[in-house]
């Protein structure tokens, strides 16, 4: 009996797990699965004011090309007034009327590259080194020392070194082989920063967040998610694509409030739209883009025109036969029967629309054309853009 006891309870807790599991399964066939959000962090979708890189740019000199370098004599002038410039401040006195410099292992080159922010003096960064003149590769140059101005004209760095490309040019007799660009290069932390950019970023009392895709819904999302992790009033969106923040709400830290908020997810929102190029035949067609109810045919007329002339010879020997050419034209005309309408009811979605354009065998070129033809016909509620 006691035995008998024991057993029951433990019977019983199965059969209450059994339901229970029964139970969950059901419930997970029954209710609509919640659909996946595709949420990105506010350092991903805004950039942060004064956060941002600025544009350096140089002209300089790169030596030791296996005479793969400028024409300096007769293509590339300005190659050869550098090159006397450059010898004279080393001390080398050049007669400009009588030098007859022929070398060909001297380019011009420009020489640009990004400063980043908060660049401090002594930092190195990379720089890219491009071909002015004829100069048929760089492939083993070395870059002289080149200032680098920002858009004042101050001097802000200071490039040199061996120049890395990514290409080659091999020239044989008959044929000339190429890869990549070999008239360009970079040279990884080429430069040195000499200059800083002035910007006090700790004295901030109140920053602004620049979306990169500038939207109302996006930018109140924002600030409503830094109010909920910081506190009410620290962010409020002044337009589609700036957000006002605060920075005495978080104890007057501007670098600890970027970097708390940062993290933070948001859903960003798309204005419906679609992308058509027209030289390359791309169609991107975004998430949010509708259609009315509307029935699509597409047709398939080909109408091929050949030409294949013959020859008409006299008999042999004939003294009154003319040899002509008599002309032949094959006109083929195909229309494909099997071209039916594809109906689309009201409000279908991104998936929906391309099965259908799909059912109808309809290629990048055809579909610019159907859908221009559905936004004239203002079944469309979406923007198409033309590139």
């Amino acid at each position: 009996m006691t035995k008998n006891l024991h057993k029951r309870p433990a019977r019983s807790r199965r059969r209450l797990t059994s339901l229970v599991t029964a139970c969950a399964l059901l419930l997970t066939a029954i209710l609509p699965a919640t659909p996946a959000v595709a949420l990105s962090r506010i350092k991903d979708i805004a950039e942060f004011e004064g956060v941002r890189e600025n544009q350096l740019v140089g002209y300089g000199l790169v030596v030791g090309l296996d005479g793969t370098g400028d024409d300096v004599k007769k293509k590339s002038p300005f190659t050869r007034e550098s090159l006397i410039g450059m010898l004279e401040r080393l001390g080398v006195k050049v007669n400009q009327a009588n030098a007859d410099l022929e070398t060909k292992n001297v380019a011009a080159v420009m020489v640009t590259a990004n400063l980043p922010a908060f660049a401090r003096q002594g930092s190195e960064i990379d720089i890219t080194v491009s071909s002015l003149g004829d100069a048929s590769s760089l492939q083993g140059g070395t870059l002289l020392a080149t200032p680098m101005l920002g858009a004042d004209g101050e001097v802000y760095a200071v490039g040199q070194g061996q120049i890395t490309i990514g290409g080659f040019k091999v020239t044989g007799a008959a044929e000339t082989i190429v890869r990549g660009v070999p008239t360009s290069g970079r040279i990884t932390r080429g430069a040195i920063v000499e200059r800083e950019v002035p910007f006090d970023f700790s004295q901030l009392q109140s920053l602004k967040i620049a979306l990169r895709n500038p939207d109302f819904t996006t930018s109140r999302r924002i600030a409503d998610a830094i109010n909920e992790f910081v506190g009410a009033g620290t962010a409020f969106a002044l337009d589609s694509g700036t957000v006002q923040l605060n920075v005495a709400q978080y104890g007057g830290e501007p670098t600890a409030l970027l970097t708390d908020i940062e993290q933070l997810p948001v859903e960003p929102d798309q204005q419906a739209r679609v992308v058509i190029d027209e030289n390359t035949g791309v169609v991107v067609i975004g998430q949010n883009v509708r259609i009315s109810k509307l029935a699509i045919a597409q047709g398939n007329l080909t109408i091929r025109v050949t030409e294949t002339p013959q020859v008409s010879q006299p008999s042999p020997f004939s003294s009154t036969g003319v040899t002509t050419v008599v002309p032949r034209t094959n006109i083929d005309i195909q229309d494909d029967p099997n071209r039916k309408l594809a109906v689309l009811n009201d409000g279908v979605t991104l998936e929906e629309l391309v099965a259908g354009l799909n059912s109808l065998g309809v290629g990048p070129r055809d579909l610019i054309s159907i859908l221009q033809s559905i936004k004239s016909a203002g079944a469309m509620q979406a923007d198409i853009m033309v590139q």
